[in-house]
């Protein structure tokens, strides 16, 4: 086993939004690593507990990252390694409740860096936005030392900030920060929901046999990054001494077109009902997107591993090994989607 898995044998882990997609894949990863306890900690505002493995060192504690009771119980164990994962997940959510976003991605990530910093923490890895904090014009590949004002959802004004509160601590108490920044993960583990992102959302309306609404001109890209990528960037993070004080991308440093992601989707389920153009929404200026993951590489020895489409594959199986959970749970209310505008899925 290489040397940073083997760092956390043993260990005290703590993961604010453990239970969500990153999280869980997370969290299994760790005990499996055979961490002395890995500590879920979530609210569950967008999570499942069908979602969270149950094994013998997982411990799960329901609470909110602004919630100082609940932090205090979870600190209380002396967390080796933070990983900062909680969110008021995303861009069109944020739109439609600022005040709930400033207060989880900027207050509650403030408590959770002043307790890390007043419990000793040994390394506190946070997850921040490369799809946020580079706003619309930066050139490509986008490269972490590239930082924009221009930013266009209180999201990623909020995403900024933890950056921004990332480095007071690292840099006037020592408090050892990495500051990891993902591109549209996707994979096993991502619920479908009114404010998911665009993969398991289309992979749920192409299993419902519906049509994938479809907002831009068919040139728009993501860099789209597979779950079990990002987990091995973050067990890195946790470990190499070089990444501490530093931002860096966590990508597959690959362009995917959405328009053909879209058609494949619905090649690989079935779905004969096609893709049906929609209003797109304000806040999303980015036609392109496509990271340098060069940094990543350099201090963390990061290597993405899973081709797109075997990934993508990968995501639909586990739609289908679990769509008894997922229909039953997956919310599409009337109103905003983070699909697209006024677009509703009834269950």
């Amino acid at each position: 086993m290489e040397d940073y898995k083997k760092h956390y044998e043993g260990k005290v882990i703590l993961i604010t939004g453990g239970a969500g997609a990153i999280g869980s894949n997370l969290t299994k990863t760790l005990a499996q690593l055979n961490a002395r306890t890995v500590i879920v900690f979530d609210n569950m505002s967008s999570a499942y507990l069908w979602n969270i493995p149950s094994l013998h060192n997982v411990l799960f504690v329901k609470g909110s990252v602004t919630d100082e009771v609940a932090l205090k119980r979870v600190f209380n164990l002396k967390p080796d390694v933070v990983y900062h994962l909680a969110a008021f997940f995303a861009n069109q959510k944020s739109v439609d409740f600022p005040q709930h976003d400033l207060m989880t991605n900027g207050l509650g990530t403030l408590l959770v860096y002043q307790y890390a910093q007043m419990c000793g923490t040994g390394r506190f890895v946070y997850a921040s936005s490369g799809c946020s904090i580079y706003g619309s014009v930066a050139p490509l590949p986008l490269k972490e030392e590239f930082m924009s004002m221009h930013l266009t959802s209180p999201y990623q004004i909020t995403k900024m900030l933890g950056e921004l509160y990332a480095n007071f601590f690292y840099n006037y108490y020592g408090l050892p920060v990495v500051k990891t920044r993902f591109f549209n993960s996707y994979g096993p583990g991502e619920a479908p929901g009114q404010y998911r992102n665009v993969i398991p959302n289309f992979i749920y309306r192409a299993r419902l046999g519906l049509p994938l609404p479809f907002t831009g001109d068919g040139d728009e890209t993501r860099d789209f990054t597979y779950v079990m990528d990002i987990v091995d960037a973050l067990l890195r993070a946790g470990y190499y001494d070089q990444a501490i004080g530093q931002e860096m991308n966590i990508a597959s440093g690959n362009e995917v077109n959405i328009l053909q992601m879209a058609e494949r989707i619905n090649e690989l389920t079935g779905n004969k009902a096609g893709i049906i153009r929609t209003e797109s929404r304000s806040w999303d200026t980015k036609k392109r997107l496509l990271a340098s993951i060069d940094r990543a590489k350099d201090l963390l020895g990061y290597t993405p591993g899973m081709p797109f489409e075997e990934g993508l594959t990968h995501t639909i199986n586990w739609f289908n090994d679990n769509w008894d959970h997922i229909k039953r749970d997956a919310e599409f209310p009337p109103g905003m989607s983070a699909a697209a505008f006024g677009v509703v899925t009834k269950k």
